[in-house]
């Protein structure tokens, strides 16, 4: 009689908090998530065609909420931050990264200053998104712990793409506060003038980019990635807690102002691309290098035009199964500052002649 009983109250339970889907109304975006119930597990935007919102749409506290666009356009007011949440400090944000969303299936997401921002979050997924004219960035990672950003579409970003990076509110620091171990997978860039980065990694150790492309009108960087302690790029970076990032299959079918690829890593950590194809004639350095473990592999296509600047004496890069233009020759030339494709460029100060003692070239592949 005992377990009988224990059976229905189990029962009435179930049936009592079972998960509930909601359909986000046409007026109102907003003020339908700041007061969406409690047992709301999956809400789809499904009764129009177009929604719009002028104001941030905040994302509630819950374990697991699925954002459905069911293939409708949401255009943003221009100060909104699109899908975001409020922190208020570090301490409130390590309480609430038990939280993770699924945001998925919009046509497209227009205006705003941002599209995405999410922060303080473990394991959200955001996928099959066209993300159009964000004035700030489309999408805006901080500590958002192994996050999936695939299959994205990012046109005409006023300034940056994609961002992985730290949270930037009171008590957040290089070190506790990271988007460690977050992927962006077959995600495209499509930048404007006035684009500054497609793709920024900031102190996120782990971070793996694969399929991804930039394209598009000319921008500053294509990938710039640094864990330069207090965003000081005129120095090698210092951060102890970030070790590794990967970068494979990458396509940039345009030229950029600055550097392809930017990279200020800690000295110890690994940082290997591989099979980037710039499709084209490059001014700027593909690669700028200030530090790190740089692993170039299995880049088939290079011409005798690109190079790769170092802004140090000595830069750690090895170079395997790459082109046989992507060499550095067995001497300094050009009064000290040019081995083949590598020319000291800017350099630090002290950083005075360009030595090739920790640079490797292995197995040119033609």
């Amino acid at each position: 009689m005992v377990r009988s009983g224990s059976c229905f109250l189990w029962l009435l339970f179930a049936f009592c908090s079972k998960a509930t889907e909601y359909v986000v109304p046409v007026k109102d975006v907003a003020g339908f998530f700041a007061k969406l119930p409690k047992d709301a597990t999956y809400v789809s935007f499904s009764a129009a065609a177009v929604y719009k919102c002028d104001g941030d749409i905040v994302l509630p506290d819950v374990q697991l909420l699925v954002i459905d666009g069911k293939g409708c356009k949401l255009v943003l007011g221009p100060n909104s931050n699109g899908f975001t949440r409020r922190i208020t400090d570090q301490a409130d944000a390590a309480k609430r990264t038990g939280s993770r969303y699924t945001i998925r299936d919009f046509a497209s997401i227009e205006g705003g200053k941002k599209a995405i921002d999410l922060k303080a979050t473990l394991g959200s997924t955001v996928s099959n998104l066209r993300l159009v004219g964000q004035s700030e960035a489309a999408i805006d990672l901080r500590f958002a712990l192994m996050t999936r950003v695939e299959n994205v579409l990012v046109t005409k970003p006023a300034k940056r793409g994609i961002v992985v990076r730290i949270g930037d509110w009171p008590g957040a620091t290089w070190s506790n506060s990271q988007s460690n171990h977050t992927v962006v997978e077959q995600c495209r860039v499509y930048a404007m003038a006035t684009t500054t980065q497609a793709f920024t990694v900031l102190h996120c150790n782990g971070v793996r980019m694969i399929d991804c492309i930039s394209e598009g009108g000319p921008c500053d960087h294509d990938l710039f990635l640094s864990a330069a302690i207090g965003g000081n790029e005129d120095q090698p970076a210092r951060n102890t807690v970030v070790k590794q990032f990967t970068l494979s299959n990458f396509h940039v079918e345009h030229a950029v102002r600055k550097a392809s690829i930017h990279v200020n890593m800690p000295p110890k950590a690994v940082v290997d691309l591989s099979q980037i194809y710039w499709n084209g004639p490059q001014k700027a350095p593909v690669i700028s290098y200030v530090s790190g473990q740089l692993n170039l592999s299995d880049i088939g296509w290079f011409t005798d035009d690109m190079r790769i600047a170092t802004r140090v004496t000595s830069p750690r890069i090895n170079i395997d199964r790459c082109h046989s233009a992507l060499a550095t020759g067995d001497r300094v030339t050009n009064g000290g500052v040019r081995a083949g494709v590598l020319q000291l460029v800017d350099p630090l100060p002290g950083h005075t002649a360009l030595g090739l003692r920790y640079v490797r070239v292995r197995t040119p592949s033609m």
